[in-house]
């Protein structure tokens, strides 16, 4: 539960923002070079996007089944211990590319296991970061988180010097010793659960498999039943379309339409990086007015989505503009929802709601993505990010703006 010392930065909330730290970066700089390896092995969109798909399709069912685990179970052994499981998949993933044993079906298979563990990480996390946070601290800590996880894009032009540099393998070994140091400081977490006293006796029956498929079916009717909570994670699954769109067509598009497009793709992508992070410290200071909460959302939510599906028609200088605008406004938005939804849900209900929620948005991307890859074969990339920009607008005008009193009670509140 929160810290009862006053102030947000306490022993706890200390180790795990420094740990996620740590296995932020390493994994961002992994990250984008195995992006570089398979676009530069294969030479195909197609491949790349099946790559991308991999990672993604692994997060429709890890969230919603883990996620009942996690409000019975310890979340804090569950993130180090996939940390210190992830260190050892990249040592040997290391290992095995410098010594030039590598293809495509043996990335497949790894990033396929990469992204069951990043599944199931995440929903660990998001579950017991909130612990964590001291009362009334919720808006600041998720700005650190945002800004943090902003910083680690850092890394992109770090991981793309390198790897034209050294290679693949020494950035996977980077990573691997990234996530065994956040996995040594996250042991030292001292904060009692006790949301899992809670759920003893039904952890203690004998019947386990049953009851953990009726808290799955229980966290998704907890979903469902609430208004708000629903019109929020509906929306968040259309725009996830749109985040897989663009994780399929961006990075290509840039790459065979300027010379040295990865680092064009850089520069766009990182005054986006560079206007969360400007937000992200603002929101740190200074609180957002309650009342205002639900509009400035739904504002954002609309405008972002149309500045995004638009930026491909514009020149690279405002191109880059525009992102710097869409990231400002994209980390308001973000700093509004996940704090106000984490405030709202119960501690014992977290890791069910985030696994469902988690589950809905990986639905949403991996639609996107197999969607977004098949009609850039037909369509002129700008075309598609257009129309999947309008659709996104209108399902937060139809979903968040019709449900304006659900919505604004969730997010018009004090944490």
């Amino acid at each position: 539960m929160n810290s009862e010392n006053k102030g947000l930065w306490t022993r706890d909330f200390t180790i795990i923002t420094l740990g996620s730290v740590i296995s932020m970066f390493g994994n961002a700089m992994s990250g984008f070079a195995l992006s570089l390896l398979v676009l530069d092995y294969t030479g195909s969109t197609l491949l790349y996007s099946i790559y991308i798909v991999l990672f993604t399709l692994p997060q429709i069912i890890m969230p919603v089944l883990f996620g009942a685990w996690m409000d019975r179970f310890s979340r804090k052994k569950t993130i180090y211990t996939l940390d210190f499981i992830s260190a050892g998949i990249y040592a040997l993933a290391s290992f095995l590319l410098a010594k030039g044993w590598f293809s495509f079906p043996f990335l497949a298979a790894g990033v396929f296991i990469v992204g069951s563990i990043n599944s199931v990480y995440m929903t660990a996390f998001q579950s017991f970061y909130p612990l964590l946070i001291t009362k009334g601290y919720y808006q600041k800590a998720y700005s650190i988180s945002s800004v943090l996880e902003t910083f680690s894009a850092v890394m992109i032009p770090v991981a793309t010097y390198f790897y034209n540099l050294v290679g693949i393998a020494p950035l996977l070994a980077v990573n691997a010793v990234c996530f065994f140091t956040a996995a040594c400081m996250e042991t030292q977490i001292k904060a009692k659960e006790e949301y899992i006293e809670t759920r003893k006796e039904d952890r203690d029956t004998d019947n386990m498999q049953k009851q953990i498929f009726l808290d799955i079916k229980k966290g998704i009717q907890y979903l469902s039943a609430d208004k708000g909570l629903f019109a929020i994670a509906a929306y968040f699954t259309v725009s996830a379309l749109f985040g897989g769109c663009t994780s399929v067509l961006m990075l290509p598009y840039f790459k065979g339409t300027y010379a040295n497009g990865e680092y064009i793709y850089m520069i766009v992508y990182g005054m986006a990086t560079a206007g969360r992070a400007f937000a992200g410290m603002l929101h740190y200071k200074f609180q957002i007015p309650v009342h205002y909460k639900y509009t400035i959302a739904l504002t954002v939510y609309i405008l972002t989505s149309l500045f995004e599906g638009a930026l491909l028609f514009f020149p690279i200088p405002v191109m880059a503009l525009i992102m710097a605008i869409t990231g400002i406004l994209g980390i308001t938005s973000y700093t509004i929802r996940i704090s106000a939804t984490q405030a709202y849900v119960p501690d014992e209900m977290k890791g069910r709601f985030n696994g469902a929620f988690n589950m809905l948005n990986t639905v949403g991307a991996l639609i996107g993505e197999v969607t977004a890859g098949a009609l850039g074969e037909v369509f002129s990339v700008r075309s598609v990010m257009l129309g999947f920009g309008l659709l996104t607008a209108l399902a937060a005008v139809i979903l968040i703006g019709r449900n304006k009193k659900a919505v604004s009670a969730i997010y018009n509140t004090q944490q």
